[in-house]
């Protein structure tokens, strides 16, 4: 008997011994189950600026993991071995949430990661690992599309302590033609993360050339965070590279994520940085008053720490964000 998934909004009615779209929920005997429970593609140290999260504990190492399947369809993939991947096999790594939170623990790292993959479509597992992970001082990141039902995103960003969205577009054409979902449900969650959670945010924007990078879009963006998120969320403009299937799309020229990062200050974000691409004067967070630099950056090394208590040395403005 087909069982309904309440866990994003497609709502899926599977199968028994089915899988939803996103390939990261089955149907068992009538109860919609996280299939990849206990089972990953592999762990990673990383930056936690890799995330990106450049004002979430700069400098220190995250424990990265996650499993296959995606509940978007996004044509512009930059991880579609793993988010198109239909073949559980990939999931080569057994890893109960303890041994997870108990490597983060072993390797020094500050936070544990739920990324590469879609981490709302496995849910439970990130839960209970995030669970262990803060019985050990170890916070909790997710990097994710944001596409998550009124029902169950409570629990799932209850467990979290940061978080970076990424924020495909601002119109539904986009979404519907790219990603194969609807916008409205993203923005009613980055709303519901910014009011009703204590969770850190900062957010991603990939800029493809022909499909979201006009002048009216990019302002559009900018003006949507600062008006419902605020002027200290973070917004890192992410350079496109031909993948998936939009291999004969253009790499994004440097001009285009100038303009991006102009429109976004002109907007009057506070954070804005670029990615994807090698230019360190765009990867170091500034103060937004004086304009000193107070975390300097080469790539994701995080480079010299000029804050004080969380401020900027030269003119005591505080600088947004969770820090050592």
């Amino acid at each position: 008997m087909p069982a309904l998934c309440t866990q994003c909004p497609r709502a899926c009615r599977i199968p028994e011994n089915e899988y939803g779209f996103c390939f990261g929920r089955q149907n068992i005997a009538g109860e919609v189950v996280c299939s990849a429970y206990g089972r990953c593609t592999g762990l990673a140290i990383d930056p936690i600026e890799k995330k990106p999260l450049f004002h979430f504990f700069p400098g220190s190492q995250v424990l990265s993991f996650g499993t296959i399947g995606c509940n978007l369809e996004c044509k512009f993939c930059q991880n579609w071995t793993s988010s198109r991947c239909r073949d559980d096999a990939a999931l080569r790594f057994h890893a109960s949430p303890g041994d997870i939170a108990e490597t983060a623990a072993a390797h020094g790292c500050r936070s544990v990661a739920y990324t590469y993959n879609e981490p709302i479509i496995w849910a439970e597992y990130a839960i209970d690992t995030a669970r262990e992970c803060t019985e050990r001082g170890i916070k909790n990141v997710a990097v994710t599309a944001g596409y998550i039902s009124e029902s169950a995103r409570k629990a799932f960003w209850r467990a979290m302590d940061a978080v970076n969205v990424d924020l495909k577009g601002i119109t539904e054409e986009f979404y519907k033609d790219y990603c194969g979902v609807r916008l409205a449900p993203v923005l009613d969650n980055l709303r519901w993360i910014a009011r009703e959670t204590s969770v850190w945010m900062e957010i991603t924007n990939l800029v493809i050339p022909g499909a979201n990078d006009s002048p009216d879009d990019l302002r559009a963006l900018c003006d949507w965070i600062v008006t419902h998120l605020g002027p200290d969320v973070p917004l890192h403009f992410s350079a496109f590279h031909p993948t998936y299937r939009l291999a004969d799309r253009p790499p994004t020229p440097f001009s285009t994520l100038q303009l991006a990062y102009d429109t976004a200050t002109a907007a009057g974000l506070k954070y804005v940085y670029l990615g994807n691409v090698p230019a360190p004067r765009y990867a170091s967070t500034r103060c937004p008053v004086c304009r000193e630099t107070v975390l300097q950056r080469d790539g994701y090394r995080l480079t010299a720490n000029r804050l004080r208590d969380n401020a900027c040395a030269g003119c005591g403005t505080e600088i947004a964000g969770r820090f050592l």
